[in-house]
């Protein structure tokens, strides 16, 4: 029976991470398991193919969520990474970390090693910045992010000029010293390709013989020697196989398989378990709770000006910037759609922003839910303004749907479930009706397509909301890190309570919900996690 010292579970955006950093000393013997294959792909690599990718199935679980009553009864599409990479090979590569503030916050929750000044290390560690480095970037790690000024279209300048109208100051890094203000985005690429972290963590480092890579193996549940943790059994092409741990088990699934794979193996909510007909290891009724999302919401505008729409619409376009990228590695392919963007406070009482903006240079009016066709957009000149606000207080959960671990979980966001976040997103559409006013938008904005002018006072503006707002893809918090053993799931130092020998690290132990983009906090909580395990086992 093959054995290992470490079995990493996940070679999503802490997976690989965990795979690199684990077997760099050459000490240990790493497996890292993954369910999908591998990220050579045209669309993942190419930077706005994701618009495929977020609705293929071979590369992605394709979720969806219960019917929502907030929204009206809708049922949410939820794109999680089912390849190399995991998310990282197929998100809009907006590299946001988040205010210091949230991390602040994870400190006095009782994560005392989880302050800002723990962290920053850890964003450093992993970042080669093309700016360079300073007190809060750096130049040395191994994740390239690439400032997109030269690739972004020129209508960016329209929309921070209008944040300035109306006196929202331009920050030309949201990563740095403040993350208020408005500006353009920094993107996980190099080179006008995809950076994810199976390119960044993985591909430099896969001929090192102490670290193996399973792909298409699927894990259905942890191997138990009572309450120690000694493996996992996976499901590769039909056959059931199992890997051993010598040291431990680590879970790096994300928030929705993470606590899924828990669930199947008997860890969980102890009365739900037994339904389901499953053994319990260990009653933890924090599995699959505390889930949180970011809500968002687009408005459509039709333009005076050329936008993308004009460059991308026709297949003589596409043909020409498909050939324009495929041979300087230039152009609007190289460069993804949520190009500008901010932090904004909607209310001049808060002490910190609570708004997130996105700029997009281009439209989809005819998009159906779940099938976004990113790569064909309106025939005629548009842009987007879209919002979140960026700490919801709705929580949700997700339970799996039965012992087959192919049945995806049951998930229910519960959106909209608190007085605040439905004041939140009230506000954050009255704040987007308000930039769109600004001399330098509404200049060359021809008419307000979503959702239309007429809608104007709160309750048109709420209905509205409920009919239209949706996921900003950023599902956490369902393995939450705590120190309450009753009710969170993993330590401080990410040790799975009630067992041995296992950990969760990923996205899924975030205590709350990050101020922006989650994927490069979740590459941050791989680089601590890797260095809080190889402490406890020097």
């Amino acid at each position: 029976m093959p054995e290992f010292d470490f079995v990493i579970v996940g070679a999503g955006s802490a997976g690989c991470v965990l795979a690199n950093r684990l077997s760099e000393n050459g000490k240990y013997k790493i497996l890292l398991l993954e369910a999908g294959g591998s990220d050579l792909n045209f669309w993942i690599w190419m930077p706005i193919g994701y618009g495929k990718t977020f609705y293929r199935r071979s590369v992605n679980w394709m979720y969806e969520t219960e019917p929502d009553a907030a929204l009206n009864g809708r049922v949410s599409y939820w794109p999680r990474g089912k390849v190399m990479g995991g998310s990282s090979s197929i998100n809009a590569m907006v590299y946001i970390r988040g205010q210091r503030e949230d991390f602040e916050d994870w400190k006095n929750m009782g994560n005392t090693n989880w302050g800002w000044s723990d962290v920053l290390p850890y964003f450093k560690k992993s970042e080669q910045n093309d700016k360079g480095q300073d007190d809060f970037r750096s130049e040395t790690g191994p994740l390239h992010v690439a400032t997109m000024d030269k690739h972004l279209h020129p209508l960016c300048q329209n929309f921070i000029q209008a944040g300035q109208q109306i006196q929202i100051p331009h920050n030309s890094d949201f990563n740095g010293a403040e993350q208020e203000g408005i500006g353009t985005y920094q993107n996980t690429m190099k080179d006008g390709m995809r950076m994810s972290t199976a390119r960044a963590y993985i591909r430099p480092v896969n001929k090192r013989k102490n670290l193996h890579i399973i792909k298409k193996a699927m894990a259905s549940r942890l191997l138990f020697d009572g309450t120690r943790t000694i493996g996992v059994e996976y499901n590769q092409n039909g056959k059931i196989r199992q890997a051993f741990a010598k040291h431990e088990v680590i879970l790096s699934a994300g928030a929705i398989n993470s606590p899924q794979i828990l669930q199947l193996s008997g860890i969980g909510p102890a009365k739900f378990l037994k339904s389901k007909g499953i053994d319990v290891i260990h009653n933890a009724r924090g599995v699959g709770q505390n889930l949180q999302d970011h809500l968002g919401l687009d408005f459509i505008y039709r333009s005076k000006v050329p936008t993308l729409n004009d460059q991308l619409h026709s297949w003589h376009g596409k043909l020409w910037q498909g050939m324009r990228y495929v041979l300087t590695r230039g152009g609007p392919l190289s460069a993804g759609v949520n190009q500008g963007g901010g932090f904004v406070r909607t209310r001049p009482d808060l002490t910190r922003p609570n708004m997130q903006l996105f700029f997009s240079p281009v439209s989809y009016t005819k998009a159906p839910p779940g099938k976004r066709p990113l790569m064909n957009p309106d025939p005629f000149s548009g842009f987007l303004l879209g919002y979140q606000p960026t700490r919801p207080t709705s929580r949700g959960h997700l339970e799996i749907k039965s012992i087959n671990p192919s049945d995806a979980p049951v998930i229910y966001p519960n959106y909209l479930a608190t007085d605040y976040d439905i004041q939140e997103m009230l506000e954050g559409s009255k704040f987007i009706r308000k930039i769109s006013e600004a001399p330098a938008l509404k200049e060359i904005i021809e008419r307000e397509i979503s959702p239309g002018p007429e809608v104007q006072n709160d309750n048109e503006f709420i209905d509205d909301i409920r009919a239209r707002a949706g996921t900003v893809f950023h599902p956490v918090s369902t393995c939450k890190m705590g120190s309450d053993p009753k009710r969170d799931v993993v330590d401080q130092r990410l040790r799975v309570y009630g067992v041995q020998n296992l950990r969760v690290v990923d996205a899924s132990i975030f205590p709350t919900l990050t101020s922006g983009n989650t994927n490069a906090p979740t590459i941050m909580v791989g680089e601590k996690g890797a260095d809080l395990i190889l402490e406890d086992h020097k």
